[in-house]
């Protein structure tokens, strides 16, 4: 998933945009020679997830696939009937483990496709396709109130089922081809190159064409909003705003002015090189105000948001903005720029050092 709108975030500044709007819901578009540009409806304020499609032999090989609904099958079975002329879908590339790019690649496995992704990805999916729960774990809530979550918000996620897998992504045969980085791969008539990335998902797929132009750049290169970079229970000691810079400052050699990106969201763009520079700089220049948000007084996780959000933060956003604070916190602590003290009660107090 992903957060955007964050206070800095220089949008799409240096970009261009060969299209002027994007394919409507059942159509596509066709952004290079064999392949297709669609999207597919989200229920939240980024309303759509990217997916394209490349001619492979006598098929095609599809690239990240939405959430598993009855809606986007639907779509999905009317584009293969209609744009796809009928041809099926032979393999499916997903970029990274997140259920709007990972839903229905079970269900077009179940229909003879093959998965590609890496080994990461396909673990993350499996296992929280299968771990189904109705309540938040003692120690998820335990994550949530030591970082300051508002209380009334503790205690209504506390009785409330969590958001799970299992509910909008396709179960998943046991099985997958794995892509790593240092790979050199055929899919849809082209060759690629595998290089990875971090932050927003841990080792996330980004393929460059070799000898050619095009990038899948799923949710590592985004134009004009920031992916979330959260920090979960499921790993409380992470650094993922670290591993994000880490992966841009690996991925920005690679950028060419004429790179066409067919990014996760949004539109496909070029000018990747100043792109890279500010989807680093954005986190950059977030530590630094959240840094003197700090020095101003100590602060809890859930006093964190107003320097590192442009608006206001509702209950539909709270959930991304909390973990994406805990994110930032955690990458200032572990850098030496901020303490964390227990307030007496088991919630930390941030403050600047």
């Amino acid at each position: 998933m992903d957060g955007g709108d964050r206070s800095d975030d220089p949008g799409c500044r240096g970009l261009r945009f060969p299209w002027d709007a994007p394919p409507a819901e059942g159509e596509a578009t066709e952004v290079a020679e064999g392949v297709l540009w669609a999207r597919l409806p989200l229920p939240m304020a980024l309303d759509h997830v990217n997916v394209f499609f490349l001619r492979d032999g006598d098929g095609w090989a599809m690239v990240d696939t939405g959430f598993d609904t009855k809606r986007t099958r639907a779509i999905l079975e009317g584009l293969m009937a209609g744009p796809l002329d009928g041809l099926p879908i032979v393999r499916v590339l997903v970029t990274h483990h997140h259920p709007d790019h990972v839903g229905l690649a079970g269900w077009l496995m179940e229909r003879g496709a093959e998965l590609l992704t890496t080994r990461t990805a396909w673990l993350m999916a499996r296992m929280l396709t299968l771990d189904e729960q109705a309540r938040p774990t003692p120690e998820t809530l335990e994550f949530c109130r030591r970082y300051g979550m508002d209380a009334a918000v503790l205690a209504a996620r506390a009785e409330e089922r969590p958001f799970n897998f299992a509910d909008i992504v396709a179960p998943l045969p046991v099985g997958f081809t794995r892509i790593k980085a240092g790979d050199r791969i055929d899919l849809g008539g082209r060759t690629w190159d595998v290089h990875t990335g971090d932050g927003h998902a841990a080792e996330h797929a980004v393929l460059y064409e070799v000898g050619g132009d095009l990038v899948l750049g799923g949710d590592q290169l985004l134009p004009g909003i920031s992916p979330n970079l959260g920090l979960y229970p499921t790993e409380p000691g992470g650094d993922p705003v670290g591993d994000w810079m880490a992966s841009c400052a690996r991925l920005a050699p690679l950028a060419r002015e004429d790179h066409l990106v067919l990014p996760g969201h949004k539109t496909p763009y070029t000018g990747l090189p100043a792109r890279m520079r500010s989807l680093r700089e954005n986190h950059v220049h977030a530590l630094d105000r959240l840094h003197a948000h700090l020095a101003e007084a100590p602060r809890t996780g859930g006093e964190c948001f107003a320097p590192l959000f442009k608006r206001p933060v509702n209950e539909k956003t709270y959930g991304l903005a909390f973990f994406e604070a805990a994110a930032h916190l955690n990458r200032l602590w572990l850098t030496g720029r901020a303490s964390r003290e227990d307030r007496g009660d088991g919630v930390w107090l941030w403050r600047a050092t």
